[in-house]
């Protein structure tokens, strides 16, 4: 795979919310507003980030028969790092987000990451995949959560999106709105991924009838 496959992969092509469905816990947990969503995203980001680099620079050195709790450690290792860090530098989102920052641990988007592809690859190749897989994950959540606000609250990263009069639909900031936003957020990505198949279906047929006519 070349790194611009990697890089599609994590974004959008194999995203770890949208087509793999990992990580549901602080996507429906955290994502009441657009910002919450962000920093959990940045906050799995580093973890990520952290692990898959030290795994793979390790991966030769741990036994087989031991890979999966030698990889939970280096995971806790960096979560207990990011969870420090917020509690010291962003003492009010780290009360926000609570209990999902140290639950990154048994997050399995940046388990499967470190088995699948970490242990697998150079450093710098499981860097790329790094970053590409948490901004994707990122994405998911700042789009579910804006979504949420928007539809809640009238508003999006705390500004007024349809003013004062709107009529606040607070469904949509409890637990079954995240459902049902996540649901309709999931069709509408089904619906253009088909379309985008569509397309690159009758482009191929084109081309290859083009071919045809030529010889």
């Amino acid at each position: 795979m070349n790194r611009s496959d990697i890089v599609a992969d994590g974004l959008w092509n194999n995203n770890t919310i949208f087509v793999q469905l990992l990580g549901m816990c602080p996507l429906l947990g955290v994502t009441t507003s657009a910002e919450n969503g962000f920093w959990m995203g940045a906050a799995t980001l580093l973890v990520l980030l952290g692990s898959n680099l030290v795994v793979s620079l390790v991966r030769g050195v741990i036994p087989a028969h031991v890979r999966i709790p030698a990889y939970i450690t280096i995971i806790a290792a960096f979560v207990t790092v990011v969870d420090m860090l917020m509690n010291a530098w962003m003492h009010q989102m780290y009360l926000v987000l609570g209990l999902f920052i140290p639950l990154i641990v048994v997050n399995c988007a940046i388990m499967g990451r470190a088995e699948a592809f970490a242990s697998k690859n150079s450093p710098l190749d499981s860097c790329i995949d790094a970053l590409s897989v948490g901004a994707g994950f990122t994405f998911a959540l700042v789009l579910l959560g804006a979504v949420r606000e928007l539809l809640g609250q009238g508003e999006v990263f705390g500004l007024e999106v349809f003013g004062e009069s709107y009529p606040d639909m607070l469904m949509f900031i409890l637990p079954p709105g995240a459902f049902i936003a996540l649901g309709f957020i999931l069709a509408a990505i089904n619906a253009l991924n088909q379309r985008r198949a569509a397309r690159a279906q009758q482009t191929e047929h084109a081309v290859k009838a083009a071919a045809t006519e030529v010889s």
